[in-house]
């Protein structure tokens, strides 16, 4: 106990798995937390004593069985192992953390989702900008960024880290910036430091500078990543060598949508339960490899034109070929996780079975290469020329292991036959050794005349003869009695006691050879690591291109066509995620959208609930995201411009354990919208103020369509309501135009058409979805007879106000005398707004103002 606590010191917050001959075992509050989660038995050591503990264990052959568990509960956990042999020493035997894992650092596939990352995240707070990093230890995928707190929200929405690294100092900053649902690790503020971080990831990486990585400028980014090696460095993770680059995430060159747009979309997260999501529709990858890039592709869509075209191209090339398609699937079907194998292989956690594993991946991806190189595709023939085909290493691993190697090296006979000589001997006189006792058993049977003689063996003393006490006086002098038992007596001889100890030297050494020889070629196959490195990522890409061409051929995707200017153009598109949960045999009603900047730069659409409105926003959503991502796309034909940022304002939600009502949040969503909108934007508004009374509810919403009609940067916008009062703004507002969700009214009921058809809707039909739900005839009845009372009383008001409150305007304008015009007119062209700061211009404006005040 006294070397526990030693050790337990040292990792204060970790729950200690602490070896104890053939158990690990866990003390104090670390065995009540471990019983809890492993539902293992709580006992206790000392009972009654002062010295009195809480104890939960399990068996060492269970590790990968309860590791994951712990870890997975948020836990982390260090493995405490003897260091030594304790036949070997007659006093307490060494122990020793060998290895910390944590929710972030895992390698155990137990841990590990096989389509997913699992990133440990660490943030640095600057002066001015945040940094953050991302490091999957299990792929070697190291990328790094910088921006402000909402950029840094998006990145830890997209990757959803394991666990997140943050400076003791700034944890308050950080639950107030990004909430409470990560699991964070405190470290000490030193470790965040510059020249710290720089000397850690060149050191790491064997270079001068970081500029051959791209990330020299970002100050912050940098001092994150630094702390993420120190993390790796104190959870005993020390072979690194699969993380041999880092990336930064360009902030510029994918297409931004805010932590709410990514929640409203459920692109690959839904909060609610059984809920479909794009991801699960769209993912038609065959390997981890790829299941992990189209994830990494959704979070982040393209805006370079050429790069998106380029992986239409291909699509398109696959789609079109499908013997192409079918053969590069076939292949990438047989193989395993080559990234996360090669990481193991640097990290020394590897078995001969996963080697024998990464050899046979590697076999699939030959063909792959001749087939691409036999292309006439330019593009298609750039993959084979850049796939490599580790010919040396599959040869290696061919000629060094059995084909049916085992996952433990200590089960032996990993070692092929021919490998080495000496062990090939062992291996003889292991096998000839025990063919020999069975030969001594039938010669010493029939010499002695017992014809129950049996040769066996124990622990305590090895080979023995047992005879049983019937024939006990046929055994012969120079036989040693070792052993009486109830029915019989245990003897040994010298020609036995010969034989053993060369069968048992034999199989020690066997092992000691086996170890060392797959030592070897581990050691030898990291030298591959880049190359393995470079095909994982190369058939990754193949994946998800071949996914998105199965894709189009299953659902009748089609390309989308890409232009400079900033028009979207959807004919008969179709919600991807709404049209695979449909009834079989029941048609997806497609609908056209038509969006500019000169006619048509704002959709306003009524309709009644349930009537198909927000699948209308949402489909429009995933359809250019699918396009900028290089799939095809659900729809009869799209001409569109490159968008660059999605906003969505769609659906209510509480905030209420930050205080904030769903108006509040609503309020909060729209303000980020209307703050950042640039004129590639594509914004999606969905019921905006029905969180607060009906005329407060028309005149922000009414307030907010102004706000975008007038912006110089004119994004395209959808704008859904329930208000059929802001119909009246196409009359006022050129690029405002009215559309409507069909409904058919029948006697006593609505049936809805979800199709999209130009004209404003007169009213929403809320009552008769009420009817709908079962609500009593009673209060149906009351219901209609106010709504029309209602509708009589305020009919109009909206138009005539803004109509009154635009002439006022124009009518005081007009009384103006000629020379104050002329004065207001001279003071605003002698203004020379390139140089002129924002305070200068609100003091020039609000001198404009006070010479319109005068008069």
């Amino acid at each position: 106990m006294k070397q526990y606590n030693e050790i337990k010191r040292k990792y204060p917050d970790a729950c200690l798995l602490f070896r104890v001959g053939d158990f690990y075992e866990t003390f104090g509050e670390d065995a009540i937390r471990a019983s809890k989660i492993l539902g293992i038995t709580l006992t206790k050591r000392g009972n009654g004593s002062e010295s009195e503990t809480a104890l939960a264990g399990f068996p060492h052959h269970s590790l990968n069985t309860y590791l994951p568990k712990l870890v997975k509960a948020g836990l982390r956990v260090a493995v405490c192992d003897q260091l030594e042999d304790p036949k070997m020493t007659k006093t307490i035997v060494k122990r020793g953390v060998t290895e910390l894992v944590t929710p972030g650092v895992a390698l155990n596939d137990e841990v590990l989702q096989s389509k997913s990352n699992n990133f440990l995240a660490s943030v640095h707070f600057g002066k001015k900008l945040i940094g953050i990093s991302f490091l999957d230890v299990s792929t070697g995928e190291f990328l790094t960024a910088q921006g402000n707190e909402e950029y840094i929200d998006k990145l830890l929405q997209n990757f959803r880290p394991s666990e997140v690294l943050v400076p003791k100092a700034h944890k308050g900053q950080f639950k107030s910036f990004f909430g409470d649902d990560f699991h964070t690790f405190l470290l000490e503020d030193w470790i965040y430091k510059q020249d710290y971080a720089e000397e850690s990831l060149t050191k790491h990486f064997g270079t001068n500078s970081l500029k051959g990585f791209g990330i020299e400028d970002l100050a912050e980014g940098v001092v994150s990543s630094g702390a993420i090696l120190y993390y790796l460095s104190e959870t005993q993770h020390n072979k690194l060598q699969h993380i041999a680059s880092i990336q930064r995430i360009a902030e510029d060159a994918y297409v931004w949508m805010d932590r709410f747009t990514i929640r409203n979309l459920e692109l690959y997260h839904s909060y609610n339960p059984n809920a479909v999501t794009l991801l699960d529709v769209i993912d038609r990858t065959l390997s981890p490899m790829g299941g992990r890039l189209l994830k990494r592709w959704l979070a982040l869509p393209l805006k370079d034109r050429s790069r998106i075209v380029e992986r239409h191209e291909l699509v398109g090339y696959l789609k079109d070929h499908k013997n192409v398609l079918q053969n590069i699937q076939q292949q990438i079907k047989r193989m395993a996780d080559l990234e996360r194998l090669i990481s193991k292989i640097a990290t020394g956690k590897v078995s001969p079975r996963e080697v024998v594993s990464l050899k046979e991946s590697l076999d699939a991806i030959a063909p792959i290469k001749a087939l691409a190189l036999g292309s006439d595709h330019p593009s298609v023939k750039a993959f084979g020329e850049r796939l490599h085909d580790c010919a040396m290493l599959r040869e290696k691993i061919a000629a060094t292991l059995n084909p049916e190697a085992p996952v433990a090296i200590a089960k032996g006979n990993a070692i092929a036959q021919g490998v080495h000589p000496e062990l090939d001997e062992l291996r003889a006189i292991s096998t000839s050794g025990k063919n020999f006792l069975e030969g001594i058993e039938k010669s010493e049977s029939e010499r002695t005349g017992i014809s129950s003689l049996k040769i066996s063996f124990n622990n305590v003393f090895g080979y023995y003869i047992e005879v049983r006490n019937t024939h006990k006086d046929k055994v012969p002098a120079e036989w040693i009695r070792k052993q009486t038992l109830v029915n019989a007596e245990r003897y040994i001889t010298e020609e036995l006691k010969e034989y053993e100890s060369k069968i048992l030297g034999a199989e020690e050494k066997i092992y000691k050879l086996e170890v060392e020889l797959f030592e070897q070629l581990v050691a030898w196959l990291s030298g591959y690591i880049k190359q393995v490195q470079a095909n994982a990522q190369l058939v990754a890409q193949l994946d998800c291109l071949a996914s998105f061409a199965q894709l189009a051929i299953e659902n009748k995707y089609v390309c989308p066509e890409l232009t400079d200017d900033f028009a979207l153009d959807i004919k008969n598109g179709r919600h991807p995620v709404i049209e695979k949960q449909l009834p079989v045999g029941t048609p997806y009603i497609a609908n056209d959208v038509l969006l500019d900047r000169e006619n048509q730069q704002i959709i306003m659409i009524t309709g009644p609930n349930m009537s198909g409105k927000s699948a209308i926003l949402r489909q429009t959503a995933l359809i250019v995201l699918l396009a900028q991502m290089g799939s095809f796309v659900p729809a009869e034909s799209v001409t569109m411009g490159v968008v660059d940022k999605i906003f969505t304002r769609v659906g209510a939600s509480d905030n209420i354990s930050m205080g904030e009502s769903t108006f509040m949040v609503e309020m909060n969503e729209t303000a980020s919208i209307l703050n950042n909108i640039s004129d590639r934007s594509l914004v999606l508004l969905d019921e905006i103020g029905r969180g607060t009374s009906t005329y407060d509810g028309i005149s922000i919403a009414w307030a907010i369509a102004e706000f975008l009609h007038e912006h110089p940067a004119r994004p395209k916008t959808l704008f859904a309501t329930h208000y059929h009062e802001l119909n009246e703004m196409s009359d006022i507002f050129g690029r405002v135009k009215n559309f409507n969700v069909a409904v058919k009214e029948m006697k006593d009921t609505v049936l809805f058409i979800r199709k999209l058809v130009q004209g404003g809707s007169a009213h929403s039909f809320g009552i008769h979805v009420a009817k709908m739900a079962g609500m009593p005839q009673t209060v149906i009845s009351r219901a209609q007879k106010l709504l029309k009372k209602l509708e009589k009383d305020h009919s109009g008001e909206a138009l005539n106000g803004v109509k009154e409150e635009k002439q006022e305007l124009q009518m005081s304008f007009f009384n103006l005398d000629d020379p104050l015009l002329e004065e207001i007119k001279e003071e605003i062209l002698g203004l020379d707004l390139n140089t002129l700061t924002p305070i200068e211009a609100m003091m020039k404006l609000n001198e404009i103002k006070r010479m319109l005040t005068k008069k």
